[in-house]
């Protein structure tokens, strides 16, 4: 079970990732186009939206069954060391944030009244959310 939700939090980061880039501008070029906000406009963030918090999902179920993520905490040692405070600290926690962050832009623009304000929360929350995403994946993990 184990192995296999690793492959699956691995294997949808990519989808996450790119989905996330292609929203950030697709709302970008929305905005700059100056054109109205659609229903297909909403359900492109949505695709974003639902892959992102998929990942965490699976990203949390991980976290409480490896070895290397909350057990690596409540055992002790894992501040003293970048690469077991990456792993129990830092990836969960600032990807919960940025999780967040991308929710808040999502919501908010199906509030917002302007098409350009809904393109400019999207582009602008998603893409915060993905400069943290990016900033804490474990990457000689990942690309190793």
């Amino acid at each position: 079970m184990y192995i296999g939700l690793q492959h699956a939090h691995s294997g949808m980061a990519y989808l996450a990732l790119l989905g996330l880039v292609v929203v950030i501008f697709w709302a970008l070029f929305g905005s700059l186009s100056g054109r109205e906000f659609q229903e297909k406009d909403r359900k492109i963030a949505m695709i974003a939206f639902i892959l992102s918090h998929i990942q965490l999902l699976l990203g949390l179920i991980l976290y409480f069954v490896s070895p290397l993520g909350f057990s690596l905490l409540t055992g002790g040692g894992a501040m003293a060391d970048a690469a077991s405070r990456l792993t129990a600290l830092e990836h969960p926690l600032i990807n919960i944030v940025a999780i967040a962050i991308i929710s808040v832009g999502y919501i908010r623009a199906k509030k917002l009244e302007q098409s350009r304000s809904k393109f400019r929360s999207i582009y602008m929350m998603y893409a915060v959310g993905l400069l943290l995403i990016l900033s804490r994946i474990p990457w000689s993990a990942w690309l190793g």
